[in-house]
């Protein structure tokens, strides 16, 4: 199977990476309000989306996929819980180095996974002989 071609390799993981995104942006919403902090899904799922979608092996939309990911975990935490004193992201950006270690570390766990996942992997299909029954 041949791959795709790099332009619409790149396309298509964008276009995975963003409905990934809105997909783990949500459901982390929905676990939120059941009472689980799972800040690392966002960019996990961004990353498998656009993994999977993307049809090829490439470290380049990984590394894409992973600060679309860190980016994507920090929006996701602003929203979710911006700072008393001020609410305005411009505020949260200067001040994230006074989250918790926790908060701090699922972000960075979910850029993880978006790189990871966001490697994509060849689609690869080996021929594997079946070997003779013994009857």
């Amino acid at each position: 199977m041949n791959a795709s071609p790099q332009p619409i390799a790149w396309l298509r993981a964008m276009l995975g990476a963003a409905t990934g995104s809105v997909t783990g942006y949500f459901a982390f919403l929905l676990l939120a309000s059941q009472g689980f902090y799972a800040l690392a899904l966002p960019g996990a799922c961004l990353g498998l989306s656009a993994g999977c979608l993307s049809g090829r092996r490439s470290v380049a939309i990984g590394v894409c996929c992973g600060l679309l990911a860190l980016c994507l975990g920090g929006f996701t935490e602003w929203r979710f819980a911006p700072f008393v004193k001020d609410g305005s992201l411009a505020y949260f950006i200067a001040h994230v180095h006074q989250l918790k270690p926790v908060t701090l570390i699922m972000i960075t766990v979910g850029g993880l996974f978006g790189f990871w996942f966001g490697m994509g992997r060849d689609r690869v299909v080996v021929n594997r002989e079946i070997p003779p029954s013994r009857e």
